[in-house]
């Protein structure tokens, strides 16, 4: 293996989240032992080091791998913050009273990390990285630990319980499902949910295929799809959190998507706020309905002479 690879490998077993198993990263902790394409990981050094004119111009002079200025702050937030938490790296050892973004700042490994890392290549690795981990403690296990209790609860209608991932338009989706649902769309069950980390989430590919929706597309339906079976109606909403509504464009999508579907269909854009609606209501199509999550009770109907029902 190269000494990037190797630097991977070692990030990866002293516990590090594959986000801080990347490239950059590899090549800082390089350039914070001090370890070129010759050396052996006993000849790694502590020595402190500050972004710009330390690890990165290490990294430039010694891999002539050359990143723009501008990566300093990826260094620094995705890389160094995380080295920290996971005791592989300390800030400031030499003057620990140093003000925050002075231009003094620097980076050195800890000691326990040091001594790790001088075993990498020898039959002492295999001791001594589990005894680092057993010490300081996984920093992949914690972020796993910290996104668990971070996931959104979704309680559909028959009481499923599902998770969704951490963030705004999720949030959404969650309000869609239990303030929307039960509010508008009474004795439905939900079809289809999505996430922003998982596309299809939850998917009723049964029901689903008797209203003659394919179902190896999921990527086309909507963020939630509800159906109302006592009146074969199917509700096909969007969540706006930074994406669009469902604007003519995507109406005539989901039209051509839907040809074979038996269900009258009820297109639904829901915000998280009035703000949000704002900024998209120009972009909304007519004959469908819009609804806002701080104000659940009510419905925006962009349906002319008509109030909320299939097109």
């Amino acid at each position: 293996m190269s000494k990037l690879e190797e630097s991977q490998q070692i990030l990866k077993e002293l516990g590090l989240p594959p986000a801080q198993q990347n490239e950059i990263s590899a090549y800082t902790l390089l350039a914070l032992a001090s370890i070129t394409e010759e050396d052996n990981w006993s000849d790694a050094t502590k020595e402190s080091k500050k972004v710009t004119k330390g690890i990165m111009q290490f990294i430039a002079e010694v891999y002539k791998r050359e990143y723009a200025p501008n990566t300093r702050e990826t260094v620094r937030r995705q890389v160094l913050h995380q080295f920290v938490q996971a005791r592989i790296a300390d800030l400031n050892p030499d003057i620990p009273d140093l003000p925050v973004n002075s231009p003094r700042t620097h980076y050195a490994l800890t000691d326990e990390a040091l001594e790790a890392i001088k075993t990498f290549g020898s039959k002492a690795w295999e001791k001594a990285s589990k005894a680092f981990v057993e010490s300081v403690g996984s920093l992949q296990k914690l972020y796993a630990k910290e996104r668990e209790s971070a996931l959104i609860p979704v309680k559909l209608s028959d009481d499923t319980e599902i998770n969704l991932s951490p963030g705004k338009h999720n949030e959404v989706q969650k309000a869609i499902v239990e303030e929307f649902a039960p509010r508008f769309a009474k004795k439905s069950k939900v079809l289809y949910l999505g996430d922003t980390a998982k596309k299809d989430l939850y998917v009723d590919n049964e029901s689903l295929a008797s209203l003659g929706i394919p179902i190896d597309q999921h990527s086309k339906l909507p963020d939630v799809v509800i159906y109302d079976e006592e009146r074969n109606w199917l509700y096909l909403v969007e969540a706006v959190t930074s994406h669009g509504p469902v604007s003519p464009k995507r109406v005539i999508e989901l039209e051509a998507f839907l040809t074979d579907c038996t269900a009258g269909k009820i297109y639904v854009t829901a915000f998280p706020d009035f703000s949000e609606f704002k900024k998209h209501s120009k972009e909304i199509a007519w004959e469908t309905e819009v609804w806002i999550s701080e104000m659940p009770d009510h419905m925006i109907h962009f349906n002319g002479d008509r109030f909320m029902g299939p097109r």
